[in-house]
């Protein structure tokens, strides 16, 4: 599969640089040249793993899976450098080789595509939970991220922004094409398909249905703790001063989008996820 430059005429040239083409995806550079790798990169039945396309909650949705399979503490994980616990197999830092020595269960975060995933985990070696978010609120998330980044070189508009989202045009590629292929695949034994808005509309399903997948047993009293430590850490991630400008909150859209805007994102959605039955639900 060929790698190429990504370049758009009509958009900054050093915004643009950042990324390259995989098999017609855009990716970001520190993929160049690994994809190989990362199709053959070995797995072990006990691993765990969480993938996300970028802002879809990954930082809340790795304390959660971290308390519910270690049985951690919420204040301890408030106080400890998560990140470290849960790499990402595609970035530069802590690298392929490190990932792969690390100590069992191992959990492994990615973005990347269902398609560029392990070549194991598709024969369904490992646990993987996914989850998606309302794109609505995820875009708005992603392009005050891109704006905090110098390293991204952003400096455009929430609308330019937005139709670079809709277009498929930026970092891991299309997210309508990345949760309808995991969408495709969430009866799979060994995966578990989440939404981020779950999370705060009945998070007791969800800690139950990752309990299930990762193999705790626990009785109801030991359940109910369990799913009141997963909301401390909901609250704690809320109130974190990190979230000032709420980059996680539910229903973010309706304070950003305009009604011309909302109204181009629903047409390309219809067209782009017609066909498809998984629902967001955009009232919250």
């Amino acid at each position: 599969m060929a790698e190429s430059e990504a370049d758009t005429p009509s958009t900054p040239i050093e915004f643009e640089s950042k990324y390259f083409e995989f098999d017609g995806v855009r990716l970001p550079p520190f993929c160049r040249g690994k994809m190989e790798e990362i199709a053959n990169f070995s797995l072990r039945s006990s691993d765990i793993w969480i993938v996300t396309y970028p802002k879809s909650g990954t930082s809340l949705l790795q304390e959660i899976v971290y308390l519910v399979s270690q049985g951690a503490d919420p204040d301890e994980i408030g106080l400890m450098n998560i990140d470290e616990q849960l790499p990402v197999l595609e970035y530069p830092q802590p690298g392929l080789d490190i990932i792969q020595e690390l100590t069992s269960p191992r959990l492994i975060k990615s973005h990347l595509p269902y398609r560029f995933l392990p070549t194991a985990l598709h024969n369904g070696e490992a646990k993987v939970i996914y989850m998606a978010r309302n794109p609505k609120d995820l875009v708005v998330s992603y392009y005050q991220f891109h704006r905090s980044l110098r390293t991204m070189s952003y400096r455009g508009t929430f609308q330019e922004f937005c139709r670079r989202f809709m277009n498929d045009k930026l970092g891991y590629g299309s997210w309508f094409d990345h949760v309808q292929e995991f969408w495709e695949h969430r009866m799979d034994s060994n995966v578990l398909f989440l939404k981020y808005e779950d999370m705060y509309k009945d998070l007791g399903t969800v800690v139950e249905q990752l309990a299930r997948l990762l193999g705790v047993s626990c009785d109801k009293a030991q359940m109910e703790g369990m799913v009141e430590s997963c909301n401390q850490l909901i609250e704690q991630c809320s109130n974190s001063e990190a979230l000032s400008i709420c980059r996680g909150r539910v229903g973010l859209w309706k304070d950003v989008f305009t009604v011309s805007m909302n109204d181009k994102f629903d047409t390309v959605y219809r067209q782009k996820m017609g066909k498809s039955d998984l629902i967001f639900d955009f009232g919250l």
